[in-house]
């Protein structure tokens, strides 16, 4: 509980320093709302041109993107990207805005949605959405998820390690040592997340949640039992030694949430401040498997670095994942790119760090390419994960796992900022590309 109330305390320091500063910069109070913020933005947008990829080919109206006052933009392409534990994905991914009520007391709502198939024959669709209700009075965030995948896994915790903890009841337990540590595994999976806020002031919401995670027809390619020898497997010792059946699990709970919000934009931010905790517990008679609950900490904040062109900024994330009590299924263990958007951990594989404790930062310099238009955009990045492993004794923050890269962004809806992401990163003998409709964060 001590590294949980350091972690809180040093995140708690961490967002008033920058809240502070946010407001000192922008002249700003903490009082203003984010749609004043918004409109302010959109303003400085003016002032330095913004423009989109549709203004390369249309001028003023056009069939293809819906003018300035439409309260619903979608926008859609086809995916081509390569991830070192899917191969090559192809399919289609959009993104969307939506204002639900006045710009003027109303965020705007956004959110992205992917269907995708790869070829390492992995098939899932996805969405992700945070929905303001008019007057902000009401928050709705949703991460819903369907998986018919298969995906390497590895031992807990960022210290590359190859050792497996021992299952008892076997006269030899065996680690194949030409498999290097990678576990391949199939699995179905369905994810089903939604959490309701209420604001209590122009930047604080607060609110409950419901969780649900369905891993079924789970079949872990390496794992051989053989009279009295076992040829051992991170997720059969994990889940034997935890009290989970190996096949399927399901983990339901209720959450209690904490939002604080000064961020300028949904899509796209240029400034202000972005908090989430969450506590939540999973219960038997919820429909999990076992007992147990976890804590979620998020912290993510936005300098402008040039007051006539807001492209150019510094952003940082923060988050941290920890098991407070019991024990959750080894694959709802936190791990890399499986937050809500799927967006962390550039330059690694999908699930190559996982943990029960686990901590991930970024740091994000954001600048425009293009001299005038700003259509094009590029950032620099790189970022650092650690995660723990109670049953080998490898505790959270014992090892790091670095990781940085370059990515160009193509400004697509200037109205709403939406952008094309595509991304290169490098990790530790790892590496990846990356395309979304939205920022990373």
């Amino acid at each position: 509980m001590t590294k949980y109330l350091a972690f809180a305390a040093a995140l708690a320091f961490t967002f008033f320093l920058f809240v502070g500063a946010d407001a000192q910069n922008s002249g700003d109070s903490l009082k203003t709302s984010s749609a004043d913020h918004h409109l302010k933005s959109l303003k400085c947008d003016t002032c330095c041109q913004q423009k989109d990829l549709i203004d390369l080919f249309f001028k003023g109206d056009n069939p293809f993107y819906p003018k300035k006052n439409k309260r619903f933009r979608f926008f859609a392409i086809p995916l081509i990207a390569y991830d070192p534990a899917t191969s090559l994905q192809l399919g289609v991914g959009g993104s969307f805005s939506l204002q639900l009520g006045k710009p003027q007391d109303t965020k705007l709502s956004a959110g992205v949605a992917s269907a995708l198939y790869t070829l390492n024959q992995q098939f899932f669709i996805q969405y992700k959405g945070n929905i303001y209700f008019p007057h902000d009075k009401w928050f709705l965030q949703s991460d819903w998820r369907f998986y018919f995948f298969n995906l390497p896994t590895y031992t807990l915790g960022t210290n590359n390690q190859v050792a497996i903890p021992e299952v008892p009841g076997y006269k030899a337990v065996i680690v194949d040592p030409s498999l290097g540590g990678v576990y391949p595994m199939d699995y179905n999976w369905v994810r089903f997340h939604n959490v309701l806020c209420r604001r209590i002031t122009p930047s604080v919401n607060v609110g409950l949640g419901y969780h649900l995670d369905i891993h079924y027809a789970i079949l872990d390619d390496n794992l051989l039992i053989t009279n009295d020898t076992l040829y051992n497997t991170p997720h059969y010792a994990y889940s034997i030694l935890h009290g989970f059946n190996t096949g399927h699990y399901i983990t339901s709970g209720l959450s209690a949430n904490f939002v604080f919000d000064t961020r300028d934009d949904q899509v796209n931010a240029y400034r202000g401040v972005f908090v989430n905790v969450s506590y939540r517990y999973n219960a038997t008679w919820l429909g999990s498997s076992r007992n147990s609950s976890t804590l979620w900490t998020e912290f993510r904040t936005y300098i402008p670095l040039s007051k006539r062109c807001p492209r150019h900024l510094l952003a940082f994330w923060l988050y941290g994942s920890f098991l407070v009590s019991g024990s959750l299924p080894y694959l709802d263990l936190m791990s890399i790119s499986y937050d809500q958007m799927n967006s962390s951990g550039r330059g690694y594989a999908q699930g190559r760090y996982r943990g029960e404790d686990f901590v991930y930062g970024e740091a994000e310099y954001r600048f425009p390419i293009s001299p005038h238009s700003h259509i094009l955009g590029g950032v620099i990045f790189t970022n650092v994960t650690t995660a723990s492993n109670r049953d080998m004794n490898i505790p959270l923050f014992g090892y790091f796992q670095p990781a940085a890269g370059v990515g160009l962004r193509i400004m697509v809806g200037k109205h709403d900022r939406t952008n094309i992401a595509i991304d290169f990163g490098i990790g530790n003998m790892s590496h990846g590309l990356y395309v979304q409709t939205q920022e990373v964060f």
